[in-house]
């Protein structure tokens, strides 16, 4: 909900608020986080307030600060510098501006203003939009320790998935049996249409969750999630079938690369790429991503089919990636 903060000192109220508590954008955009303050009645003269922004990531830890400012005097700090600004278009306007966002930008983002011994704020929160996916080891089910889980997001061009981030995708109809590490350290699984092997059949249909697990000795799977792209995910048109070394090398003479689990999905999802064509992906699996169902095709529901990581020798097609030039 919005928040709206207010104190008094030397006879004035100083107020700090947010128009809009939550803010939605996508992987490589730009986010504008509102924030003012304002003082009643208006000072005579002008006051140099400290405005402060700060973060705590959406996988949960610890508040770390982005912004500092004082009247001219500006500093950013962390992965966020250079990537930053206040937008300040009028008296009290402490707006902050996100450029190039990244997939691990989502978080709670806190405006303070600090004027003499006193300190108020408000808080905005900002997601991005994008697509959670299941994604296991090569070697199968329950595999991956939590910085497995990590290391396996981050090569398949995507991060941990938030809890929030997967029930979004579980009302958007996500339905998995195998339970997955999240980013803040537990382990959970959507399920859309309860089955006796998946927790029983009497549960109803939510996310299912193991709690917080030991991050080291446990295996699980792990739910990740990626957003727009910044180039093209396509399927490379050949005369032939090929083997992983020959697919790799057939986009790198097109001037591309092999795609990555995270691209093929988000291609999926925002670019409506639909191809009944299996093809060779960057991890050594086999997928193909179905938007429009048709027999032949695989399931009736829209989605990214696999045929799990065969044996590289065999032949297949390949699914590109050419970032946007």
């Amino acid at each position: 909900k919005d928040e709206l903060s207010g104190i008094h000192f030397s006879g004035m109220k100083l107020h700090v608020d947010s128009a809009q508590p939550s803010v939605f954008s996508v992987r490589g955009g730009n986010a504008t986080l509102q924030c003012k303050f304002w003082y009643e009645p208006e000072p005579s003269s002008p006051r140099e307030a400290r405005v402060k922004w700060s973060w705590v990531s959406a996988a949960g830890g610890h508040e770390t600060d982005l912004v500092v400012a004082a009247g001219p005097r500006f500093r950013s700090f962390g992965d966020f510098r250079g990537r930053v600004q206040l937008r300040r278009d009028f008296p009290g306007d402490a707006t902050l501006v996100l450029n190039k966002l990244q997939l691990n930008d989502t978080g709670r983002y806190r405006c303070a203003v600090v004027d003499g011994l006193e300190d108020q704020s408000t808080v905005v929160h900002l997601e991005l939009q994008g697509v959670v996916f299941p994604y296991q080891h090569p070697r199968g089910r329950y595999h991956l320790s939590f910085l497995g889980a990590q290391q396996a997001c981050e090569e398949q061009d995507s991060t941990l998935a938030t809890f929030t981030q997967l029930f979004r995708s579980w009302k958007e109809g996500l339905n998995w049996c195998n339970a997955g590490w999240l980013a803040d350290g537990t382990v959970q699984y959507p399920m859309t249409r309860p089955r006796e092997s998946c927790g029983g059949a009497r549960l109803p249909p939510g996310v299912r969750h193991y709690g917080r697990q030991h991050l080291y000795p446990n295996r699980y799977d792990v739910f990740c999630f990626s957003s727009l792209l910044q180039g093209k995910v396509y399927y490379l048109q050949s005369s032939r079938k090929m083997n992983l070394t020959e697919a790799q090398h057939a986009c790198q003479d097109d001037r591309a690369e092999i795609a990555k689990v995270g691209q093929l999905y988000s291609a999926w999802k925002f670019a409506g790429l639909d191809r009944c064509d299996a093809g060779w992906l960057a991890d050594g699996s086999v997928r193909y991503p179905i938007t429009r169902p048709r027999k032949s095709c695989g399931p009736s529901e829209p989605g990214v089919r696999s045929f799990g990581f065969p044996p590289p020798q065999h032949k297949h097609g390949v699914y590109c990636y050419k970032l946007d030039t």
